[in-house]
């Protein structure tokens, strides 16, 4: 994707910082090193973070004389991702790293399970990376289920300028036990002085009901949702039940919550800002029958860039007799609002280390 591509590249030079502190920081550099990627998903970005982390050590060994250290690198993410189209992705990556940098003794492991728990033996990580997973919450906000007996967020599918302070704060508690309990678990796997890169989907302000806080990208797909309400392919009481497992904070909210866990110093705490159209290709395209080609409207292209993200979870609640007709009623959406203002994600990068 290239959305998750460009907030990678924007983080590169933080990623650079915390490798080169791990690596100086030390007399000598570590012989091994624990390196890992929380949320890790699979495609082509899926090792491009790690490619980058062996370029980073490989240059400064080069640059001080020292031995390139063993690398054992963990990927992790749900145990439904698709771990196997990593594994046949890794002969080709070992063979490249091989004939760059000349290394053969880099360890390459899936760690499928929660990050919301513990997932790695003790003080076994040097350096821990997540972009783009911990706005997903563990778990819809407690009261707010599918089988909640009283509906609070009517019509909506994420905290909206309409949700009463319920939902709200339904959502605050449980973005705050889920971030606290990702870093209770990271702090007995991490030696001290190890460093963690989070990126994530955030917002500038305090009030979560802000539209930077991609509240535009729930908002309009609820408004997808109610036009096919109107079209009788949805029930009101389908978007009623269904509330996204996502939170967007504000710096302010993690800087809080890792100075009440305790284990961790916040080196920085960042916000980017990216348009939305990072997340669409200038040449998305689609082939016309006559072989012409048709080119997709900004909004159709942002729509297919959400869908990809989204769908699995939309699908299970509403079906996938709607998909085809939600996203594309999503799309011209997103075109009507980008013809009226510019529409951006803020994006959080936070550095921390770990205390003694």
């Amino acid at each position: 994707m290239n959305l998750q591509r460009k907030i990678i590249s924007e983080t590169n030079s933080r990623l650079k910082e915390a490798i080169l502190n791990i690596m100086c920081n030390n007399k000598e550099v570590p012989e091994s090193i624990g390196i890992a990627d929380l949320g890790c998903s699979s495609g082509p970005n899926t090792l491009m973070v790690v490619t980058e982390i062996i370029n980073i050590i490989y240059a400064t060994c080069r640059k001080s004389g020292s031995s390139f250290p063993e690398l054992r690198i963990s990927l992790n993410d749900l145990p439904g991702n698709d771990f196997n189209y990593i594994f046949r992705s890794l002969p080709e990556f070992f063979q490249k790293v091989k004939e760059e940098k000349g290394a053969e003794n880099c360890y390459v492991v899936g760690v499928p399970g929660s990050f919301y728990g513990r997932i790695f033996p003790r003080k076994s990580l040097h350096f821990v990376h997540s972009s783009s997973s911990l706005h997903w919450l563990s778990q819809v906000p407690v009261g707010l289920a599918t089988n909640a007996r009283t509906t609070l967020n009517k019509g909506k599918l994420y905290i909206s300028q309409t949700s009463p302070s319920d939902v709200i704060n339904a959502y605050v508690s449980q973005f705050q036990n889920d971030f606290s309990s990702f870093l209770r678990s990271r702090s007995p796997e991490m030696v001290t002085g190890g460093r963690m890169l989070l990126s994530l989907m955030g917002r500038s302000s305090i009030d979560p009901t802000i539209e930077d806080g991609c509240y535009y990208q729930w908002e309009l797909l609820a408004h997808a949702l109610s036009t096919l309400v109107s079209k009788g392919l949805v029930e009101d009481e389908k978007i009623d039940s269904f509330n996204a497992p996502y939170y967007a904070p504000c710096p302010e909210e993690l800087k809080i919550a890792v100075e009440k866990e305790g284990s961790f110093i916040v080196n920085r705490i960042e916000a980017f800002e990216i348009g939305w159209d990072a997340s669409v290709s200038s040449n998305s395209s689609t082939q016309c029958e006559d072989k012409k080609i048709l080119l997709l409207s900004m909004g159709q292209q942002v729509a297919k860039t959400i869908r990809a993200v989204v769908e699995s979870m939309v699908e299970n609640h509403f079906g996938n007799e709607i998909m085809d007709d939600l996203f594309s009623v999503y799309g011209d959406l997103v075109d009507d609002y980008l013809y009226k203002k510019r529409a951006v994600y803020v994006n959080l990068v936070v550095s921390l280390t770990r205390k003694d």
